[in-house]
């Protein structure tokens, strides 16, 4: 068994990574899993500490999360049209209730999925372990998800905001 400290990564088996909240004597923890969205009392004995890449990884996406809270992003405006509109998503069953979602709702959702395909593109033009055709690879897949959401583009009140897919080709729905 071994002794955790206040901060150390962990793994449990059915809660998944956590970080250790407080170590009592004895090896009991309380360590919050973000799985379970809060702190868990846990025998330190169901505890393993992280492996050394795992660790590794863990601090890349620190480091990524840390990045884009600190970029000063330009502010992405929403076409005129849509301000105030809201979305509606209309089920086949005449007996089940529609849902109804302010657009500038979706929009924000849509933008930041954009801006997490960026840092993740950056995450892995920067990655050390990956192969240049790895980094290939995985940059052309990106590039299929961008055009995947060129339906969107018409949400955008600006063209240099538009999802790009292969080639530059922007198409709207």
């Amino acid at each position: 068994m071994s002794d955790f400290l206040k901060g150390d990564l962990v793994r449990h088996e059915k809660f998944g990574v956590g970080r250790v909240e407080r170590a009592a004597p004895g090896g009991n923890c309380d360590v919050y899993f973000p799985r379970l969205g809060k702190d868990a009392p846990v025998a330190g004995a169901e505890l393993h500490a992280l492996t050394d890449a795992e660790t590794g990884a863990y601090e890349l996406v620190q480091l990524a999360v840390y990045e884009m809270r600190q970029e000063e992003l330009p502010k992405i405006a929403l076409a005129s049209r849509w301000q105030g509109g809201e979305l509606i998503l209309k089920p086949a069953d005449a007996n089940q209730a529609p849902k109804s979602v302010p657009i500038e709702t979706f929009f924000h959702k849509i933008v930041m999925v954009r801006d997490r395909l960026r840092v993740l593109e950056q995450q892995i033009n920067s990655h050390k372990g990956l192969s240049d055709a790895d980094k290939v690879d995985l940059q052309q897949y990106i590039t299929r998800i961008y055009g995947s959401l060129t339906t969107f583009n018409i949400l955008f009140k600006d063209k240099e905001d538009h999802f790009v897919g292969q080639k530059g080709e922007s198409r709207e729905a």
